[in-house]
């Protein structure tokens, strides 16, 4: 028995909450860079990559809100700058940025926001999920945004809690940032301003003595960003203030004006309750515990009332034989301080709960529906799911982080064409086969409307061996120069061509919620059924066979 106490003191002793969460964040770091050009870019990867290098080599960007913000491409050309233009290399800081969001999660416990339990498993969860890997792997604006919003609320914390200047500029870069990602960043910033307004006027937090002057300190450092970045670094001056001025063709308002016309369009759209399902399939278990933390936060708690707390230490303090006058006093000095403790941390969480309902309404009311925007959604939720932590939660959430991990691998880290919603208009595995006959090869024709991701994939000199049309073209035209590969969109195709074989390939694939809507329960479970696709047709020459 003492052999057994002694070797359980040694393992308490070794894993102390340091090394455990640095232990998290090896995981995090693992399952985000590890093998990271296992698949090929997505689709919207793969045109991100695409202008990244053209204004690396060329110079050539300007605003599009079809395409976002500029952030992305000036980082992602710079990484280009330094370590050359690959796959890997493209998706090498969403990997970085989607892991710093774990040292974001140990930044707020410093302050005392959250106690040591909900830091692990709050890191825990953010680490192993399968949306929150799946997109740090992926270069696309949303983790870039999701980074900046989290440090904006960690500034804006460390600021009410210190007071200090520095945490005003920090809160400004964030915003800038966040700001030059994505359009729907500036709901985000309505949701965190009418908290804290309120909270401030309710006298939960305290604003320092010079908050005007770090206001518009701040307010400089967002649009001085913003101008800068927007405009391209001063070559598209009519980004920011039109051309005569004119306000209605400035970038802001085609901003406004495009995703209105998205919203309205519903080009990808669904039903409110879309992203629901997606929690489901993907992360259950962060989704039952904050459905269980939001019941805790709006009930205050399912603790024993505090009345019994104060019984249980007067009978405790009595059997110790203090007087009654001093049990009072401590009493109510211990009420003092855990009512302080407890408002602070409880503060935090109802902003968390706030931001999590608000967040998820408005993505369930905007008509664009993709996975990805899951994610601004999912950091508020893993917060509030370690809401008030019992060892029932702790033991649940435990046992749903191997589901997780299950699903993680299953979704980032299968080198196959998977049959999941997650993946949205992903680029197949099979192109891998259709580039090695491109490569073999010194002449291609290209005839169709859907040819993404080739020209990343044959960016530069290597696109000069490749014909493109637009469209289908009579067979003459594609086999005039004899080429050693056409490649011709299947719906736009011929059945054959007189010297060539004839093989389709998928193009990209997404989940076809059609295809499997009369067996969903048990698609659940097996992962099966039909692809929705679009595919190409790739004619060889007979030889080639």
């Amino acid at each position: 028995m003492q052999q057994a106490a002694e070797f359980s003191q040694k393992i308490r002793q070794f894993f102390t909450f340091e090394r455990i969460f640095l232990l998290i964040l090896i995981i995090a770091l693992f399952v985000r860079f590890w093998n990271l050009d296992l698949k090929l870019l997505h689709h919207d990867e793969a045109i991100h990559s695409w202008f990244s290098y053209e204004l690396l080599t060329t110079g050539a960007w300007a605003y599009d809100p079809s395409y976002h913000g500029p952030f992305l491409y000036y980082v992602t050309a710079g990484m280009f700058s330094l370590f050359g233009d690959s796959d890997l290399v493209a998706r090498l800081l969403p990997a970085l940025f989607g892991t710093l969001l774990i040292p974001l999660v140990y930044c707020i416990y410093r302050i005392g926001y959250i106690d040591k339990k909900q830091t692990l498993l709050a890191a825990l969860l953010i680490a192993l999920s399968p949306d929150m890997v799946y997109f740090s792997r992926f270069l696309r604006h949303d983790i870039f945004m999701l980074f900046f919003t989290f440090l904006l609320l960690v500034a804006i914390l460390y600021y009410f809690e210190y007071g200090q200047s520095r945490y005003a500029i920090i809160a400004a870069i964030a915003m800038g940032g966040a700001l030059c990602c994505k359009e729907e960043m500036p709901v985000i910033l309505i949701i965190f301003a009418s908290f804290f307004i309120f909270a401030i006027w309710r006298g939960k937090f305290t604003l320092p003595p010079d908050w005007k002057y770090d206001l518009i300190l701040g307010a400089f450092i967002v649009f001085g960003i913003m101008a800068v970045l927007y405009s391209a670094f001063g070559a598209h001056v009519d980004t920011l203030i039109g051309q005569n001025f004119a306000l209605n063709t400035t970038g802001w308002y085609e901003a406004i004006e495009h995703w209105t016309a998205m919203h309205n369009e519903q080009r990808l759209g669904g039903p409110l309750y879309f992203y629901i399902p997606l929690y489901l399939l993907y992360e259950l278990p962060i989704f039952i515990l904050a459905i269980i933390g939001t019941l805790q936060i709006l009930g205050k708690g399912l603790n024993p009332p505090l009345f019994m707390k104060r019984l249980k230490n007067r009978i405790k303090y009595r059997r110790s034989g203090i007087p009654t006058a001093e049990l009072a006093a401590i009493s109510l000095h211990q009420l003092k301080n855990k009512e302080e403790v407890y408002s602070k941390s409880d503060e935090f969480f109802r902003f968390c709960l706030y931001w999590m309902i608000l967040v998820m309404a408005f993505y369930a009311f905007f008509g664009e529906k993709v996975p990805w925007l899951i994610i601004p959604q999912l950091l508020p939720m893993c917060f509030v799911a370690v809401y008030k932590l019992n060892w029932q939660k702790i033991v649940f959430a435990v046992i749903g982080c191997l589901f997780l991990a299950i699903m993680t691998w299953h979704v980032a880290f299968i080198p196959a064409d998977i049959n999941e919603p997650i993946v949205q208009v992903q680029n197949s595995e099979d192109l891998r086969d259709v580039m090695q006959l491109i490569d073999a090869t010194d002449h291609v024709v290209v005839a169709s409307k859907n040819y993404w991701p080739l020209p990343w994939y044959y960016r530069g000199e290597r696109w000069n061996k490749i014909k493109f049309y637009g469209d289908i073209v009579d067979e003459h035209t594609l086999t005039q120069d004899e080429p050693g590969v056409i490649i011709l969109w299947d719906a736009a195709s011929y059945p054959s061509i007189e010297g060539y074989d004839k093989k389709t390939f998928k193009l990209d694939y997404w989940f076809s919620y059609y295809d499997n809507e009369n067996r969903l329960i048990d698609y659940y479970f097996h992962r099966d059924g039909r692809m929705g696709s679009i595919n190409i047709d790739v004619f060889t020459p007979h030889k080639m066979s």
